[in-house]
């Protein structure tokens, strides 16, 4: 009984980690591009009409954003709040679809002032859409040296038109101001081949490496490339930790349940002793006495591995179907059925097993027979 329960609760375990993996990386899956290259050196990068040229006809990538993306002052009504100002172009809502996140209002329209905000910043700043009362504000540093003679000479600064608001999550909605990218590039007194990244989309089933190495080609040594997991690699590294952490402890779960399969072997050798005996004196060899109880212990395992896999299985599948167990009242707990996580049980339960076995058949010795 113990190994079904222990087996069935480490799927079970598996596969809530797997939805949660799942439900923490839709939200990256979501606002990340496939690839996105920056400069090697220094904030910015320039590409050429015939760079964007070679990158259209390329045979991996559908779609290629330019964006410069800086660290800013926003000021409304007396309030102030440093945020990232992003500014995109027309290609960008087709390789990162924000639109479908817009909370209020609409999505930028190309060539004008107009911004989208996230949730986490109007609130902190009170700000609301279509506010014609108070003006909306972005201070932008002047790059250059020397001492500043007058604060009003140290900043770029424009008046930005509030017509959507964003919501994903917490972190996001705390960072992003969406803006033109003519505006953004104005602001930090770019010029219009200049951006600070350029995010890719690429073609269905493209091969990620293909891409890395058609667009290395294009722009050789000057920049540097990182992939959706690369982006979010912290994310990436929580979620694998935690992971292998929960593995790690309901593994410790299965190997105090077969502690009690090496006692009742053990039992059962002293119980059989005589008859173990009898076969010793007509010829039998020590290693075919143990060998007896290996296969044993061994199918008692595998039996109640596979019984409690089915039941962890039924019960992952009814939670997907029927949402038994909600974290929200709208939101189901994540579950997914993944193969990768019956094979890991499977595989966990027969190894651990047949070393219970293994330690429990060795109790069978010529001494214990003598």
């Amino acid at each position: 009984m113990g190994i079904i329960v222990s087996a069935m609760s480490l799927f079970v375990v598996l596969s809530v980690f797997s939805g949660l993996r799942e439900f923490s990386l839709s939200f990256a899956n979501d606002t990340d591009p496939d690839l996105k290259m920056f400069g090697k050196t220094g904030k910015s990068l320039t590409i050429s009409p015939e760079q964007e040229k070679q990158l259209k006809n390329t045979k991996s990538i559908a779609l290629f954003s330019k964006v410069v993306e800086e660290r800013v002052l926003f000021y409304f009504n007396g309030k102030e709040q440093v945020a990232y100002l992003k500014g995109v172009d027309s290609i960008y809502r087709k390789i990162n679809p924000f639109e479908k996140k817009i909370y209020g209002g609409q999505w930028l329209n190309p060539n004008t002032s107009q911004v989208v905000v996230g949730y986490g910043i109007t609130n902190k700043l009170s700000m609301g859409l279509f506010d014609y009362n108070n003006t909306f504000e972005v201070f932008v540093p002047k790059p250059g040296k020397g001492t500043i003679d007058n604060p009003n000479d140290a900043f770029n600064k424009a008046v930005l038109v509030p017509i959507g608001i964003y919501a994903i999550n917490e972190d996001l909605d705390n960072k992003y101001v969406f803006s033109d990218l003519g505006l953004a590039q104005e602001l930090l007194q770019y010029k219009p081949n200049q951006v600070t990244a350029i995010e890719f989309q690429l073609k269905a089933g493209a091969d990620e490496n293909l891409a890395l190495s058609e667009i290395k080609s294009i722009f050789k040594d000057s920049v540097s490339i990182k992939t959706r997991a690369q982006l979010n690699d912290s994310l990436y590294k929580m979620l694998n930790t935690e992971n292998i952490a929960v593995y790690l402890i309901f593994t410790l779960v299965i190997i105090v349940a077969l502690f009690n399969l090496i006692g009742a072997l053990i039992m059962m050798i002293l119980d059989k002793k005589a008859n173990l005996k009898t076969l010793f004196n007509l010829g039998a060899e020590i290693k075919h006495l143990r060998s007896i109880f290996l296969l044993q212990g061994s199918l008692i395992t595998v039996t109640g591995g596979l019984i409690g896999l089915v039941l962890g299985i039924i019960v992952v599948i009814l939670q997907k179907q029927f949402s038994l167990i909600m974290v929200t009242p709208t939101m189901a707990y994540p579950v997914v059925f993944d193969i990768m996580n019956i094979l890991t049980v499977l595989l966990t339960i027969v190894i651990l097993g047949f070393l219970a076995s293994l330690i429990a058949s060795s109790r069978v010795s010529k001494k214990l027979l003598q």
